[in-house]
């Protein structure tokens, strides 16, 4: 499936070359009558982010890959390329703080020492310039339909917005555990090597140093990223998790089901029949009720911290037609089915 991928899509494989460019041509087999309107699509692989907008300004790519332009960058986008199309959108897409169960941290003092060390406004003001959400593991309103309500969210631990009254907590918990100023902590952060997870790394890192945690970055190979986190081979990690649809059932299950393969940070079986009850609840209301249960469960045991949701541009050439972005998902608007050339 990583070399030859087949499947029932649109477009059809043609050729991946490492680090240089993906191919797919039309699938005449389609069951969509009609469909694609392209006759290909070639992925030029484009390592940096900034190298690859100055291409996109160039006129040498019809558009640029979904969601990966951050908000600053749009601006330059317009700036340079009036003509471009750009829109940014919220991507159903979370950064997550991965702490494994391994000692130290199978003490949940520390994790929650580490959750309450977190300003969130500062990773939404830096990486986002003010245009991320903050949220718990659903998609924040007014996008999400299940996302807890922010004056909620604000009640519950390390999300209120006087940090430095969260960080003096954190610091009392982790001087209650023998460290200080003068024992400090140690440890790697591991991250994705691509600038959606390491920007948000080099922030974590920072902030950490306020309750005494020496972190050093650790970049992963793209190829290697998950495997790595299967085998639970870190200690804490910088992640990111997306949904394909904006339903309570694609989060928990996926994430923090004892029973899934990807839930890299430690199994509570309290919280496993909670998510099989809300699975089960046919009311919107008390499905709702028992979402939010779950979430504030998660928050008071520090269980994968959230600390933004993302809101990242897409743009296009004027000559690119019928495409359109979604509200609530980074994977729905990739099948290109839709669009064509109008040159």
């Amino acid at each position: 499936m990583r070399s030859h991928p087949i499947g029932t899509g649109p477009f059809k494989f043609v050729e991946y070359k490492p680090n240089q460019s993906i191919k797919v041509a039309r699938n005449s087999d389609y069951w969509k009558p009609g469909r694609p309107y392209l006759d290909g699509i070639e992925y030029t692989i484009i390592a940096n982010r900034s190298t690859a907008i100055l291409a996109f300004v160039a006129g040498k790519f019809d558009m640029t890959f979904p969601y990966e332009v951050s908000v600053p960058l749009v601006k330059d986008v317009r700036n340079q390329a009036p003509q471009a199309i750009c829109e940014v959108k919220p991507m159903n897409g979370r950064a997550n703080l991965l702490v494994t169960d391994a000692p130290p941290f199978d003490n949940p003092v520390l994790r929650r020492a580490m959750q309450l060390s977190l300003d969130r406004k500062s990773f939404i003001d830096i990486l986002g310039e003010g245009q991320y959400d903050m949220g718990a593991v659903l998609q924040p309103p007014p996008e999400g339909i299940w996302g807890m309500p922010l004056e909620m969210l604000q009640q519950l631990s390390g999300y209120g917005p006087d940090v430095q009254k969260n960080r003096e907590e954190a610091r009392a918990m982790m001087r209650s555990l023998g460290y200080g100023p003068d024992n400090r902590l140690r440890l790697k952060v591991s991250a994705r090597n691509i600038a959606w997870y390491r920007d948000p790394a080099a922030i974590l890192i920072d902030q950490l140093k306020e309750i005494w945690i020496d972190a050093e970055l650790e970049t992963v190979e793209t190829a290697n990223w998950v495997p790595k986190l299967m085998r639970k081979d870190f200690t804490v990690a910088m992640s990111l998790s997306g949904s394909a649809v904006d339903d309570p059932d694609n989060q928990f299950y996926e994430n923090y089901s004892c029973r899934s393969s990807r839930n890299y940070t430690g199994c509570n079986r309290e919280v496993d029949a909670l998510i099989d009850r809300q699975s089960a609840e046919s009311d919107p209301t008390k499905r709702k009720e028992l979402v939010w249960q779950i979430e504030r469960k998660l928050i008071e045991d520090a269980v994968r911290p959230i600390i933004f949701f993302m809101r990242q541009g897409t743009c296009w050439q004027p000559e690119v037609k019928g495409l359109t972005l979604m509200e609530n998902s980074i994977f729905n608007s990739w099948r290109m089915e839709d669009v064509w050339l109008d040159k």
